[in-house]
């Protein structure tokens, strides 16, 4: 599990396979958790750290299904990507509950000005579109954001200062597709309300 609150961005130094994927990653912090078997969140996926090197990389597996439901096919070395470490019990909740098991692809369409803020507009798959809500929770390759406003299958969302400096949002273009993960909590209840009727 993790809270959708960036701790370091990462850059692909080598992608290698077909349908099943390895990827090396360099973490931009050397202090950074790394330990073989541990879960990661690499822009939203939930990987495992299958080796480390002395140089501080780390490589994780990417099955067939992941490539096929994800953004990651869209990839190429020297992109970086969001890294979280899993949350331990008595950590800080400081976002919401992220479990970096990927609902669909987002695509970022526009973004403009508000204050020191921008507040980009993004596309999702319309089967989605039930779970989000204005002031709802959403995570965008692994980032915890709150929907402003939703509008058919587009909504809005505002990157904080903050939030483009410790992401790789600061580069995010039109164009771009993200991994997308609805909150748990309205996945669940859209689950009940179907069993209930």
């Amino acid at each position: 599990m993790f809270t959708g609150l960036v701790k370091d961005t990462g850059e692909i130094l080598r992608i290698e396979g077909s349908g099943e994927v390895t990827v090396e990653i360099l973490p931009s912090s050397n202090c950074f958790p790394l330990e073989v078997g541990a879960s990661i969140s690499c822009s939203g996926i939930c990987l495992t750290v299958v080796s480390i090197t002395e140089d501080h990389t780390f490589t994780a597996t990417l099955s067939e299904e992941t490539m096929r439901i994800t953004a990651a096919g869209t990839w190429m070395v020297g992109r970086r990507l969001n890294l979280e470490s899993s949350l331990k019990v008595g950590d800080e909740m400081g976002g919401h509950v992220v479990s970096g098991h990927i609902d669909g692809i987002a695509k970022a369409i526009a973004a403009k000005k508000s204050g020191n803020s921008t507040v980009w507009e993004f596309e999702m798959p319309l089967k989605l579109t039930r779970f989000v809500a204005p002031k709802g929770s959403i995570t965008l390759d692994g980032v915890s954001l709150t929907v402003n406003s939703i509008h058919g299958n587009r909504f809005t969302a505002n990157i904080i200062p903050h939030t483009a400096g410790t992401t790789h949002f600061s580069t995010l273009k039109s164009g771009d597709l993200l991994n997308l993960e609805i909150d748990m909590v309205a996945r669940y209840v859209a689950r009940l309300m179907e069993v209930k009727a």
